[in-house]
């Protein structure tokens, strides 16, 4: 079969987008591989899937694959050039988008500056959402938050509708990002594993921050993973309210004003090429 597909990518973070708006998704497991892979397809962190809403409350519905083939729940970075790819592509006229995801509504908004702010809802830290065993372990508190003890690291786990490990180190370079994110991916205690973050304090309002993605392996950047993060340095009374996150790829603006409030994230999305495959 023939295949169009857009490639983008969000502060490094890459993208195959796929609009399915007038036709229905079918592509195997193995297609999707195919097309994510770096040699043989076309190469992305993860696939974005446009169809239309089934709800009369949101504009689109928007999945998300990973390069191996399986759907998870959310990523930040693609919510972005998800707005930028259906606007481009004359599919709304809207500047404030709604859009249902595999487990929240997002609200997205295109600003004057080519930039996307994306309203990720409150953080959530109940550990049956992630979810996280801690049966026999013993949190340090830090400012009231709890620190968990998982593969030699002190760990804030957080929910940003997927889960995330955040751990803070004094030197994201020299971070053991790829021995140990591994480890932390795929620790029995996360029953769907986790998104691994790495994160070094700057200053009160500027992190650097490296993520061992589930599947993906590290990525240039990560926008749940930047805003989990963020959420962790607030509770933990390291970070204020507005936060840049440096990542490999760009930099994010990341903000929480605390408790139910949403955690707003604001990022480049960018258009490389449109392409062809055939699968």
């Amino acid at each position: 079969m023939r295949l169009r597909f857009t490639k983008m990518h969000g502060a490094g973070n890459d993208f195959v987008v796929i609009d399915a708006t007038r036709e229905p998704f079918a592509l195997t497991r193995e297609q999707m591989r195919l097309l994510g892979d770096r040699r043989f397809g076309v190469g992305c962190d993860q696939i974005l899937v446009i169809e239309p809403s089934t709800d009369a409350g949101a504009d689109f519905r928007y999945r998300i694959f990973n390069n191996t083939g399986d759907e998870v729940e959310h990523c930040g970075n693609g919510s972005r050039c998800f707005v930028r790819f259906v606007v481009d592509a004359g599919l709304t006229a809207k500047r404030v988008i709604h859009v249902d995801t595999m487990n929240r509504r997002l609200l997205l908004t295109l600003q004057d500056d080519g930039r996307v702010t994306v309203d990720m809802g409150p953080p959530v830290f109940d550990h049956a959402a992630l979810p996280f065993d801690a049966s026999g372990l013993k949190a340090r508190l830090v400012n009231g938050f709890e620190l968990w003890p998982v593969q030699g690291a002190e760990l804030a786990v957080v929910s940003m509708g997927n889960p995330h490990a955040v751990q803070r180190v004094a030197d994201v370079e020299t971070a053991p990002v790829l021995t140990q994110g591994p480890l932390i991916e795929h620790d029995a205690r996360f029953a769907r594993r986790v998104n691994a973050g790495f994160m070094q304090v700057l200053g009160r309002d500027r992190i650097a921050l490296r993520v061992y993605e589930r599947d993906a392996g590290e990525t240039l950047a990560c926008g749940t993973g930047a805003c989990a993060a963020v959420v962790a340095g607030i509770r933990a009374g390291w970070l204020d309210s507005v936060v840049e996150v440096q990542t490999r790829g760009g930099l994010l603006r990341i903000e929480w004003a605390g408790g139910q409030s949403p955690v707003l994230m604001t990022g480049p999305a960018v258009k490389v090429f449109d392409g062809e495959i055939t699968l």
